[in-house]
């Protein structure tokens, strides 16, 4: 194991147009940790890895154009929104996959051995991705979800949403934006207004999510870092953003506020449960004070709520990279 002495570095792994790094890297470097910035997108065209199993470590180097980590220097890793691998055009469609298999095995898997801090470990998030493993944990934890159904099959979406006390909705289960023909849309949770129009046979076609609507007064992210929690109360102002804030960020007002005990304690023990570092938490707050849970993106975006709000999250989120296992 390498000793804590020698790893200095904080390795950000992530896009060249993702801001939300910015701020963390800029507190680094105003705490004078070494920083190093790259794009595993960049791999294997123009970034190489020459890593070399010593003793219990894996030693070695990463560079791509312009700069370049010995591996075991790094202390801590943020793990950001890194793009996709680049392969060498010409290749047909089996070598295209079977290289970016092995470039996902070989150098993924030597930055994965690194035995440090990450900002999620990619595994970790993978799994705390999935919303019927977010739900379950959440209730394991101590804290309220709303009744949710998963189904493929027209007539059970039916059964469930016209017992239900009142509206039900609709939301993506693997997030809001996808592709198509080269545009990108949005699919926003929405609000069920015909439950007969769930029996069109294309629901079977994969799984939908359903969920009780909540009783609203507004809503809150909470941020977590490590053992800081940073809430926000989000107030909207026009009916859309009522049902899903993301879908009209201009009608948003925000206040810091502090979540209930019990919230608090269960967000942290949904966070060790999953083995995460870093997430954030949505929550419906209803007219009498109850937080619900709706879910935790374990690389949600904070930034424009610590601009808005004079929140020092960056810092947190700085403090922690720097501070690493040692």
């Amino acid at each position: 194991m390498t000793d804590c002495a020698t790893r200095k570095a904080v390795l950000v792994l992530t896009n060249t147009e993702d801001g939300t790094a910015d701020p963390v890297i800029h507190r680094l470097q105003e705490r004078d940790v070494p920083v190093v910035r790259m794009d595993p997108g960049d791999f294997p065209a123009t970034m190489t890895i020459e890593a070399s199993l010593d003793g219990e470590a894996w030693k070695g180097s990463v560079h791509d154009a312009f700069r370049g980590v010995d591996l075991a220097s790094v202390r801590s890793v943020y793990y950001r929104r890194p793009s996709q691998f680049t392969l060498t055009d010409g290749m047909s469609g089996p070598e295209q996959r079977w290289a970016y298999r092995e470039a996902r095995m070989g150098f993924g898997g030597v930055l994965l051995a690194l035995d440090c801090l990450w900002i999620n470990r990619p595994e970790r998030m993978g799994a705390a991705e999935y919303k019927p493993v977010q739900l379950t944990t959440a209730l394991r934890s101590g804290l309220t979800v709303p009744r949710t159904l998963i189904t493929n099959v027209p007539e059970n979406a039916t059964d469930w949403a016209t017992v239900q006390p009142g509206p039900v909705i609709y939301k993506p289960l693997g997030g809001a934006f996808h592709v198509e023909e080269g545009k990108t849309h949005i699919v926003y949770a929405n609000q069920v207004k015909d439950l007969e129009a769930l029996r069109d046979p294309s629901l079977s076609l994969t799984a939908h999510c359903f969920q009780q609507w909540v009783d609203k007064d507004h809503e809150a992210r909470v941020v977590i870092v490590g053992d800081d929690l940073f809430a926000v109360a989000i107030r909207t102002a026009s009916e859309s953003a009522h049902i899903d804030w993301r879908s009209d960020y201009a009608s948003h007002e925000y206040e810091v506020v502090e979540p209930p005990a019990e919230v608090s304690e269960g967000l942290r023990r949904y966070m060790n449960a999953l083995g995460l570092t870093y997430g954030a938490a949505d929550f419906v707050i209803s007219p009498d004070g109850t937080w619900t849970f709706l879910e935790v993106n374990p690389n949600g975006e904070w930034g424009w709520l610590a601009d808005d709000c004079d929140l020092p999250i960056g810092e947190s989120i700085a403090a922690l990279l720097e501070k690493g296992h040692c």
